[in-house]
């Protein structure tokens, strides 16, 4: 098993711990209705590898086209799941949220109407969101 895989659970304790406590003291002093709280990485990862399958080389590989991240707070519905990939995490099979629609979103629970943003350039609108962004009303509270 290669290093990254048996430094996966300390990693994992690193992170989730104190991102739990954050919420959690955010909740406790009555700050979480009005705090947004946004975690991911930056980019997803697949559970296959590029090149020759080996015991060191078996997964983990850059997925551009299915991430997860995790929200709280903020206008947020609490303790929900949202979209779906298939069986090998590699496709989105339900509820795909595009990056302009996550900023359409984000900037909602800001409090900003991203179409407000929208400028004229030579001809063509310009926004944040570009002009297909969303909000994603399915994870508001």
């Amino acid at each position: 098993m290669p290093a990254t895989a048996w430094q996966i659970r300390g990693q994992c304790r690193d992170v989730d711990q104190p991102s739990a406590a954050l919420v959690a003291d955010l909740k406790d002093r009555g700050l979480l209705d009005e705090t947004l709280v946004i975690w991911g990485g930056e980019f997803g990862r697949t559970v296959y590898s590029q090149g020759a399958l080996t015991a060191t080389n078996y997964g983990r590989d850059h997925h551009g086209r299915c991430f997860t991240l995790w929200m709280a707070g903020g206008g947020i519905k609490p303790g929900i799941s949202y979209g779906e990939t298939d069986d090998y995490g590699y496709n989105v099979v339900k509820d795909g949220v595009h990056v302009h629609d996550f900023q359409a979103t984000v900037l909602q629970c800001l409090g900003i109407d991203h179409e407000r943003l929208t400028y004229r350039f030579q001809g063509r609108d310009f926004r944040l969101t570009d002009v297909h962004g969303k909000v994603v009303k399915g994870i508001l509270a």
